[in-house]
């Protein structure tokens, strides 16, 4: 199945930058960075209205958040939605919000981490969505970001986008395509039994996690494996797996051998592919047709 393509941005197009989750407190500055590096792709930016208040946990209440997310879905002059961070929230405004004109009009929805609640629901409405840095990602050093901004500006602007990185060892060799779906690890396992869960068959699997036990990211990955997410997915494309926390009783290996002792033998699966919770954070386009090519020393990552 093919998913529409929001379309590509073009200079004088105007976006919005929300918080769907996580608190934005003393944080304004980076936002503003943001805003700037937009504006130096000729891009207007919208805030949501409620972005910067605070409601414990919350950048403002479930029903503000939620808010500010309709009002840049409804908004046709708004030509994609750009989260200012993750941490957590998404799921809690999920179910609140009405995608019908997003799917009459849809636009980009950019994110990652906790934002992995609404690349798979938006995936299940058949629209493609961007896996990628946001506001506070602006927070880094610009030498170190730099591959990370190029990618999403050039996801953006429909320019086309593909990879080459250094094969791991730990590598399980072979050539794969499929749409691509996935995300946080942790979201994606507290999708399971909803409406926003993915289907993996035929497709290629992407999942990175951050601050983790790895007896925790192995009882995840266990609960997707019994879910049926490795027995029919093409492939797997492992992001970073950043401050795996360590435990009083060691787990007994690798955080790679963790991860392929739940994959059957015969499904692909590539490591260090740089997107998740490191500075170096390339954009993915979710739900698009990738193909994949892990024989050499190099592995290349194509979307069509």
């Amino acid at each position: 199945m093919n998913l529409i393509t929001p379309p590509s941005l073009q200079k004088g197009d105007t976006i919005a930058i929300i918080a769907p989750a996580g608190i934005l407190k003393n944080r304004k500055h980076i936002i503003d960075k943001a805003k700037k590096l937009a504006e130096s792709w000729g891009l207007k930016v919208v805030y949501g209205k409620h972005m910067f208040n605070q409601s414990h946990h919350f950048a403002g209440t479930d029903e503000q958040r939620c808010q500010d997310f309709q009002d840049a879905l409804d908004n046709s002059n708004i030509k994609a939605i750009w989260s200012a961070r993750g941490g957590y929230g998404s799921v809690r405004i999920l179910d609140k919000l009405d995608f019908s004109k997003f799917i009459e009009n849809p636009k980009w929805v950019i994110g990652y981490s906790d934002i992995t609640a609404f690349h798979n629901h938006i995936h299940n409405l058949g629209v493609e969505t961007i896996h990628g840095i946001m506001g506070t990602s602006l927070q880094d050093k610009p030498e170190v970001i730099a591959k990370s901004i190029a990618s999403l500006k050039k996801t953006l602007f429909g320019k086309s986008l593909s990879y080459n990185i250094s094969a791991s060892k730990y590598n399980q060799l072979g050539s794969f395509k499929g749409g691509l779906v996935g995300g946080n690890i942790a979201i994606l396992a507290s999708m399971l039994g909803s409406d926003s869960q993915i289907s993996t068959e035929n497709k290629v699997l992407f999942i990175e996690e951050i601050g983790e036990y790895k007896y925790s990211i192995d009882r995840m990955l266990q609960s997707l494996k019994r879910a049926g997410y490795f027995t029919k997915v093409s492939g797997v494309i492992v992001g970073d797996m950043t401050k795996v926390k360590k435990n009083s009783t060691p787990w007994g290996s690798s955080i790679e051998q963790l991860i392929l002792d739940l994959i059957p033998k015969e499904i692909p699966v590539i490591f260090n592919f740089p997107a998740g919770h490191e500075p170096d954070n390339r954009a993915l386009i979710m739900g698009r047709m990738v193909e994949v090519n892990s024989i050499g020393k190099i592995v290349t990552v194509k979307f069509k």
